[in-house]
């Protein structure tokens, strides 16, 4: 009842924003991605392919926002604003001369009502995973709320190959065949590794290959011509805290957002076979947040990584070490090598001090923020500084 009377607040609030802000969005070609994994990778070729081939075009992730020459910080864990800050940046992207607005949509988002009134060119969905139930209740209450920007879209891009993709029927039917446009790395795929062949040396591992043919088949439909996109994409750098090698030396470090099971499927699979030693992995899982999840995201780290470190990862008001527990009790290798460690800072600087000769430390979950939340209160944080210091330190 409370989160529906809030849903009710958030969605006169958007559409008084909406007027206040005179619809901004009408004056742009508004891209929404959604999904579990990838978005904002998705969104940042999506904005690099266009910037290369000459549009003028503004993105918000949740690394932050790019409007005309500017960039803003949209505050800690933030990947959707608020109504009125996304209102505001579109605004400003008006005012900048965009023609194309490229953003992250969260389900948080669509279903407190946050883009309303956006008209959207094109939604994009790169899969749907089990995440964010502590919100949601069902599975099935998360894919009905993801699966909303598809319906509000003109155009829908989707990935044929995820599991959720069947479960689409519904908005598939509401679309003409010429706006419902699939992508994934088989020939029943419109947008396929066959039919567009490309080169990209950031994009690393199957999952970047699938955010990649979203955003191809997006530019596609934009009118992008596929010489432009192939060159724009062998120009392209992953953003910030995505498979991001901050060191590389006898051993490597690296930093990824990843904080689902699939997002460590994909991602530690991936680096599995580009290691010649150990891997090392550094991770946590957010505090009351799904912590259905918390068991699997111990027992994928441990079939691909040698040693594992459960640390913190913004536990809130939960007891960390509680959490932590919630992770171990997924780890099925018995002679899995597993450090806990309450303190992040301090699990990241034994993980490196460990990396030896060919080794790999992988340190997921909080990649670009700017922040660790402990109780009601945000810390000021870095990653890369800690590291840093760490690799510095290193005896």
């Amino acid at each position: 009842m409370i989160r529906k009377f809030k849903n009710f607040y958030h969605r006169i609030s958007a559409a008084l924003l909406n007027v206040i802000f005179m619809f901004p969005g009408k004056k742009l070609k508004v891209i929404g991605v959604t999904g579990t994994d990838g978005k904002t990778t998705t969104v940042s070729i999506i904005y690099h392919i266009l910037k290369e081939n000459g549009h003028e075009t503004s993105l918000l992730t949740s690394i932050g926002a790019i409007v005309g020459t500017k960039k803003y910080d949209t505050g800690f864990h933030v990947t959707t604003p608020s109504a009125y800050i996304l209102q505001k940046l579109l605004r400003q992207a008006n005012k900048a001369g965009s023609e194309y607005f490229v953003l992250e949509v969260t389900s948080h988002a669509l279903d407190q009502f946050r883009v309303l009134g956006i008209p959207f060119k094109i939604g994009v969905l790169t899969n749907i995973t089990s995440e964010h139930l502590d919100y949601h209740k069902t599975f099935d209450n998360y894919f009905k709320t993801k699966e909303k920007l598809l319906k509000k879209a003109e155009i829908a891009i989707v990935n044929k190959d995820d599991a959720s993709y069947t479960m689409l029927s519904d908005s598939k039917n509401k679309k003409s065949p010429s706006n419902w446009i699939t992508y994934g790395f088989f020939e029943s795929a419109d947008i396929n590794l066959k039919n567009f062949p490309f080169e990209s040396k950031s994009l690393i591992g199957d999952f970047n290959k699938y955010n990649c043919l979203a955003a191809i088949a997006c530019a596609k439909k934009l009118g992008i011509s596929d010489e432009g996109i192939r060159n724009a994409l062998k120009t392209y750098k992953m953003p910030i805290g995505r498979l991001d090698f901050v060191y590389e030396g006898d051993y490597s470090v690296v930093i990824d957002f990843a904080h689902t099971p699939n997002a460590f499927e994909q991602l530690l699979s991936s680096l599995k076979q580009q290691t010649s030693g150990r891997i090392i992995h550094v991770f946590g899982s957010a505090g009351e947040r799904d912590q259905a999840k918390r068991p699997y995201m111990g027992e994928i780290s441990s079939k691909y990584a040698d040693i594992l470190f459960l640390t913190a990862e913004d536990p809130r008001k939960e007891n960390v070490n509680n959490i932590i527990e919630d992770i171990a009790s997924g780890i099925k290798k018995k002679d899995a090598k597993v450090f806990k460690l309450a303190d992040r800072k301090n699990a990241i600087e034994a993980a490196i001090e460990m990396a030896g000769p060919g080794d790999l430390v992988l340190i997921t979950g909080k990649a670009h923020e700017k922040s660790m939340t402990y109780g009601n209160t945000e810390y000021e944080w870095s990653e890369y500084k800690v590291i840093e210091n760490a690799i510095k330190t290193r005896k």
